[in-house]
């Protein structure tokens, strides 16, 4: 085959230098030789690529076949081999309601038991669903943060002025009217979020108390007064705190009032809720919101007094909303 390409290559060379009538092309120009000489080259080329060469010492085809031959050859001898034997200590068991329970299994599944009926054990009584809504999260966030607010007061043994928490904490939308149990706190705060407090003074809490309405969060202990935008959102126009007896209070600008939340909040150190961070005096409570919101159902439930479903006007909206004045 490599003669084949020799006496190709010498032909097609010698063809390029002569003109149609077999005359030497000395006295054409090179631009005509040059092309043809290219032509000549590229022909070989293909040649050599795409020929398959024999073994010039043997003459036998190319490996290839061989190849394939042996592959042949050891899918046969593998088809031949036997399967192989299942393994005669493998057993199966059927598993059902026929099986015998594991006693060692039982024993390490015993402490839990206690805790798993802990959670359908019933700590107050609710009058009417809480349920969970846009603007300061509903009945169910007055729930949470009055809940917190008596608690804290209570562990601190002097007065909260205001609890406030973030709605998306409360990770049930509501809760039926009925008996109250470990289970709705537990599903409602699945967090181990931690109570503190700390000390503003009154130009930071109403700026803490228009960010509650911006992100419509829970609060308890103040009457945030809002209207809606172009936008329908919530836009604050002023605030003022309610004491025991549920009167108005003015908030004085210079004055320090304890206000109480939760650690992450204050650990959050950006955004809305960075304004916590100029607060002072941190006091950790001691407790989580979980375990003191269960403390506070449990001492109105000692003291005969259920749950009640309040929506009352701690968020109170002024002039219509922009689709209401709209349609006006």
């Amino acid at each position: 085959m490599r003669s084949v390409v020799r006496h190709t290559m010498r032909a097609l060379l010698l063809t390029s230098m002569h003109n149609t009538n077999g005359q030497p092309l000395a006295s054409y120009s090179k631009v005509i030789f040059l092309p043809m000489r290219a032509f000549a080259v590229a022909a070989v080329l293909f040649l050599v690529l795409t020929v398959p060469l024999q073994n010039p010492s043997s003459g036998q085809a190319p490996a290839k076949p061989q190849v394939q031959a042996d592959e042949t050859s050891r899918k046969t001898n593998d088809a031949s081999e036997s399967p192989p034997t299942a393994n005669p200590n493998v057993t199966e068991t059927l598993v059902d309601e026929t099986l015998a329970d594991d006693p060692d299994i039982l024993k390490m599944l015993e402490p839990y038991r206690a805790r798993v009926r802990e959670l359908d054990t019933v700590i107050g009584r609710l009058k009417g669903e809480l349920r969970k809504t846009r603007i300061g999260a509903g009945t169910l966030g007055n729930f949470v943060t009055d809940g917190l607010r008596a608690e804290a007061s209570r562990k601190l043994g002097k007065p909260i002025t205001v609890m406030v928490t973030n709605s998306g904490g409360m990770r049930k939308n509501s809760i039926a009217e009925g008996e109250l149990r470990v289970r709705d706190i537990f599903e409602l705060l699945p967090f181990e979020n931690k109570l503190i407090t700390v000390d503003m003074s009154g130009t930071q809490l109403l700026r803490l108390l228009a960010i509650v309405l911006t992100e419509q969060d829970a609060q308890s202990g103040a009457r945030i007064t809002y209207r809606l935008t172009a936008g329908e959102k919530p836009e604050f126009v002023s605030a003022k705190l309610i004491n025991t007896q549920g009167r108005e209070q003015a908030i004085d600008p210079k004055a320090i009032y304890r206000v109480a939340t939760i650690d992450y909040l204050y650990n959050l150190k950006s955004g809305n809720y960075s304004i916590l961070q100029e607060a002072r005096n941190l006091e950790p409570i001691g407790i989580t919101m979980r375990d003191a919101l269960m403390n506070y159902v449990k001492t109105e439930n000692a003291n005969e007094r259920p749950i009640r479903a309040t929506m009352d006007n701690r968020f109170t909206q002024i002039g219509p909303s922009a689709k209401e004045a709209a349609q006006e």
